[in-house]
């Protein structure tokens, strides 16, 4: 190989290296931008995935209200999969006091329900009850004037205690008097129950998450936020009457 075609040669060497690395450096450039939108998808499926969860739920739910006259007590949260009273309502596994639910705050009694125990991120439901929709056919709860009820433990003019704020300060009430709330935690998972049966802390520096995960009769539901990312559903007390009153259980 004489002088002129060895450089020839290098030269076209060095160009065809030159043109890979440039090749290589935006096939990397459209991978990393293509990173943030592929993993927003997967949020956005996830997001789709536990609110279809939650559609079910409802009706799970208000299926269980109609064959039993009342809603199921929750779960222990605490209680790791597989154990035998694992997502079994608390008014099965634990025998009810004076006809009443022995925790009203707990998980979704997945295993009573028959549905899903986690949500797309892997953490169980809260499920809150109001015990007015709870407790004991044989011990029904409602109000003055109402006649008593007979295949269920509320009737038409029954209440409930629970209420979904818009913000946990200066929030508008978005649906008052529920009888029941369920919440998945969303991706940040703060407050959720774990499958091994421990909660995910700390629960959140955010009133609007905090309301959520701590047990009162409060609850909070609006768009997510870089803060706030809770997946909450409830079943309107008229939604669950005209079900009831369908199926002949409520006058």
């Amino acid at each position: 190989m004489n002088t002129y075609t060895r450089k020839l040669y290098f030269s076209h060497a060095g160009f065809t290296l030159i043109e890979m690395a440039m090749v290589l450096m935006i096939v990397g450039l459209l991978l990393g931008g293509m990173l943030v939108p592929l993993s927003a998808q997967m949020d956005q499926r996830n997001v789709s995935d536990t609110q279809k969860a939650l559609s079910d739920i409802k009706e799970a739910l208000i299926g269980y209200a109609i064959a039993n006259g009342r809603f199921p007590c929750p779960a222990a949260p605490s209680t790791p999969t597989g154990q035998t009273v694992s997502g079994v309502s608390a008014g099965t596994s634990v025998p009810l006091s004076s006809n009443v639910c022995p925790i009203l705050a707990g998980v979704l009694p997945w295993a009573t329900l028959g549905v899903n125990e986690t949500d797309a991120w892997g953490n169980r439901y809260t499920y809150r009850v109001d015990t007015n929709f709870s407790d004991s056919n044989s011990n029904p709860t409602y109000g003055s004037g109402c006649p008593t009820p007979t295949n269920a433990s509320f009737t038409l003019c029954s209440s409930g205690t629970l209420n979904v704020l818009s913000a946990a300060s200066g929030g508008v009430t978005i649906a008052g008097n529920v009888p029941v709330v369920i919440v998945s935690h969303g991706k940040n998972a703060a407050g959720a129950w774990t499958p091994q049966g421990t909660q995910i802390l700390p629960v959140s520096s955010y009133p609007d998450e905090q309301d959520n995960s701590n047990g009162n009769t409060t609850f909070v539901s609006h768009t997510p936020t870089p803060t706030f990312d809770d997946l909450v559903v409830w079943i309107s007390p008229n939604i669950l009457f005209n079900r009831m009153v369908a199926a002949g259980k409520l006058p």
